[in-house]
């Protein structure tokens, strides 16, 4: 995914609420299957992390989260990060990322 991509999904994640809770238990099936679940429903999600204060700790959960969900950081604020993911069904698709046009 390119940097403008990123800034274009950022800038629509600006409004949207967090979605997704990670506390003291961190990454745990559960929290995957919500993740993904989320994923599917809306593309682009917010995820708070609200137990885990060290920022070596909540990227490995983040890289382990987008591993076993197959989606990407778009970007972290705070405790905050964004994830998105493309719907499989063109139809359900709801972000049209733009293109650059050299």
């Amino acid at each position: 995914m390119e940097g403008f991509q990123r800034k274009y999904l950022r800038g629509i994640a600006h409004g949207l609420k967090p979605v997704v809770i990670i506390g003291q238990k961190g990454c745990t099936e559960t929290l995957l299957a919500a993740i993904h679940e989320a994923l599917n429903t809306h593309e682009l999600i917010k995820i708070r992390f609200i137990e885990l204060k060290d920022k070596t700790r909540k990227n490995e959960t983040l890289g382990l989260i987008q591993e076993r969900t197959s989606c990407e950081n778009v970007g972290m604020i705070g405790h905050t990060a964004i994830l998105y993911r493309q719907h499989n069904d063109p139809e359900k698709r709801k972000i049209k990322l733009p293109v650059k046009y050299e």
